[in-house]
C-alpha cells in the first residue's frame, strides 16, 4: 500500500544528494569554527591574555587553516558519503580516525618546526573540542534540520532490467535520501512488484501520482520504450517543475559510476559532458601539476629507496624493479615501473592472470607495500616521461585489454585518457580481481572521465592519501 503523506510533510524540502553533502559540510565547518573559538577563549584564560578582538585578529589564520584541514581529511575519509553519514556508528569510527590524523599531521608538522611558533595546548583544547561539537551536530543533525530530513520522493517510469538496476543502487547506497513511491509502466504489469516496489499505474496517471504523492522528481529508464501518451504526460509534469532524470544519470549522482551495461548505444551518455576545446585549460594545468607533484614525490621516493630495496631483495633475493607492459593513452603499448611485490617469475605458470586477495604470490614485504601503495613510487618516473597522469584510469595489461574489449561495452573509451597512478576507480572500489570487477571499475572510470576536473583530481589525491593513512590498498 502507498503511503500517502501529510500535507505538512509535502512541504518539507526535498534535497538532492549534492545538497545534502553541502549541507553536512556546512555543519561540519561551522562546528570547527566553534571550537576554534571556544579554543582561543581557553588558551587566552589560561595564558592571561586578554581575548578581544584584537587577539582574534592575531589569531584569525587558524579558522581558516584548520577548516581547511578538516575538509582535506573528511573527504580522504569519506565522511560526506550519505551511507557514511546516514549511519552513527559508522560516522563515529570516520570521525574518530579524521581526529587521529589530525593529530598525526600537527605532530610531524611541529617536530619540523620552531617550537615556540605552533601552540600545543590550544591544538589540545581544538582537538577535544571538534570531536565532541562536530560528533553532536553529526548524531543529532536529523533532528536540527528536520524541515529538510525527509527524504526525496521519486517514479520510476519502466519496467525494464534498468529498473532494477536503478531500485537495487538506491536501496544500497542512498536509501536515506530517496524512497520511491512507485513504479509507472504497462497497463498488464500494474499490481506487480519488481524488486519489491509496486508498479502503481500507467503513464496517464502519471500527474495524479505526483499530486497525491508530493513526488518530486521522475526517473526514466528508457526514453526509447515511453509511448505518445506518457512522454506527454513527462512533459507535462516537467512544466509543473518536477525534475526529469534519465536513469543513467541518476545512477551518476548515487554511486559515482556509469552503467555502461545499460546505455545501449548512447556514445552520449558515455563520452565526456563538455567535449574537448581549444580554450580548455585543464590539460595544460593538469599536466603541469603531474610534474610539479611528481618532482616533490621523486624527493620522497628517493629518500626512501635504498630502505625499501634492502627490504625488497633480503624477503625474497630477485629483482628490486618490476616491468611489465601497460596499455596507455590512445591504446599506445608503455613499460610501467612498479617495486617488486611478488616471488621472482610470479607467472612462469600461471600466465597472465589477475592478481587476487591473499595472493600467495606476494611476499610479506611486497603485501605490505601494496596496503600502503609504496609499490606505486616508481611510477612518478612514469609519470614524468608523459606515459601516465598521477589521476587517471589504472593501466590495464594487453592481454587483459583484448578480452576486455569484447565482454564490456565501451571498454575502449578509457584509452581516451592518459592512466593513472591512482584513480576514481582505486579510491571507491577494492582491487579488481576477475572480469566482474573490470566491469565496475569501468564505470568508475567512465565516469571520471565524463567528469574529470581539477577539483576531481584533487579530491582523488586527498582520497588517496587518506586510504595510505589507512593502509587501505591490496
Amino acid at each position: 500500500m502507498l503511503f500517502s503523506p501529510s500535507p505538512e510533510k509535502r512541504r518539507r524540502l526535498q534535497l538532492r544528494i549534492s545538497e545534502r553533502r553541502l549541507l553536512l559540510m556546512t555543519g561540519d565547518s561551522l562546528a570547527v569554527i566553534v571550537a576554534v573559538l571556544a579554543s582561543l577563549a581557553i588558551w587566552a584564560r589560561v595564558g592571561d591574555r586578554d581575548f578581544d578582538p584584537e587577539f582574534l585578529i592575531s589569531q584569525i589564520h587558524w579558522f581558516f587553516l584548520l577548516i581547511l584541514l578538516w575538509l582535506l581529511l573528511a573527504t580522504a575519509n569519506d565522511f560526506y558519503e550519505l551511507t557514511v553519514a546516514a549511519n552513527r556508528i559508522n560516522s563515529l569510527q570516520h570521525l574518530i580516525a579524521i581526529n587521529l590524523q589530525m593529530i598525526v599531521v600537527y605532530l610531524i608538522v611541529f617536530f619540523f618546526s620552531d617550537r615556540n611558533t605552533l601552540p600545543r595546548l590550544f591544538i589540545l583544547y581544538y582537538g577535544v573540542l571538534s570531536f565532541v561539537l562536530v560528533g553532536i551536530w553529526r548524531m543529532v543533525n536529523p533532528a536540527l534540520v528536520g524541515w529538510a530530513s525527509i527524504s526525496r520522493r521519486i517514479l520510476i517510469i519502466g519496467t525494464d532490467w534498468a529498473t532494477e538496476t536503478i531500485i537495487d543502487a538506491i536501496h544500497k547506497e542512498a536509501n536515506s535520501a530517496y524512497t520511491i513511491m512507485g513504479i509507472v509502466g504497462e497497463e498488464e504489469l500494474v499490481g506487480h512488484t519488481i524488486c519489491e516496489i509496486p508498479v502503481i499505474g500507467t503513464g496517464n496517471d502519471l500527474l495524479g501520482f505526483i499530486m497525491r504523492d508530493g513526488i518530486s522528481e521522475v526517473v526514466v529508464t528508457s526514453t526509447r520504450e515511453l509511448s505518445g501518451d506518457t512522454f506527454q504526460r513527462v512533459m507535462d509534469a516537467y512544466e509543473r517543475g518536477i525534475a526529469i532524470t534519465p536513469m543513467p544519470i541518476l545512477y551518476e549522482r548515487i554511486t559515482g559510476r556509469v552503467p555502461v551495461e545499460h546505455v545501449n548505444n548512447n556514445w552520449a551518455v558515455v563520452l565526456p559532458i563538455s567535449g574537448t576545446s581549444v580554450f580548455d585549460m585543464y590539460t595544460f594545468l593538469s599536466r603541469l601539476n603531474d610534474i610539479v607533484l611528481s618532482l616533490i614525490g621523486m624527493a620522497f621516493y628517493l629518500l626512501l629507496l635504498p630502505f625499501l630495496a634492502i627490504a625488497i631483495y633480503v624477503d625474497s633475493p630477485g629483482p628490486i624493479f618490476f616491468k611489465q607492459n601497460r596499455v596507455g593513452l590512445n591504446g599506445q603499448i608503455f613499460r610501467i615501473i612498479k617495486f617488486r611485490t611478488m616471488i621472482p617469475n610470479a607467472e612462469k605458470f600461471t600466465g597472465a592472470v589477475f592478481a587476487q586477495a591473499n595472493d600467495p604470490r606476494v611476499t610479506r614485504v611486497g603485501r605490505i607495500m601494496r596496503k600502503t601503495r609504496l609499490d606505486e613510487l616508481p611510477q612518478l618516473v612514469n609519470v614524468l616521461r608523459g606515459d601516465m597522469s598521477l589521476v587517471g584510469p589504472r593501466p590495464e595489461r594487453p592481454e587483459h585489454i583484448s578480452r576486455l574489449q569484447e565482454k564490456i561495452p565501451f571498454y575502449r573509451t578509457r584509452h581516451v585518457v592518459r592512466p593513472g597512478v591512482t584513480g576514481w576507480a582505486q579510491v571507491r572500489y577494492r582491487y579488481g580481481a576477475n572480469d566482474e570487477d573490470s566491469l565496475i571499475k569501468l564505470q568508475y572510470d567512465l565516469y571520471y572521465i565524463r567528469h574529470r576536473s581539477l577539483m576531481l583530481d584533487f579530491t582523488i589525491i586527498i582520497r588517496t592519501i587518506g586510504k595510505v593513512l589507512k593502509m587501505g590498498g591490496q
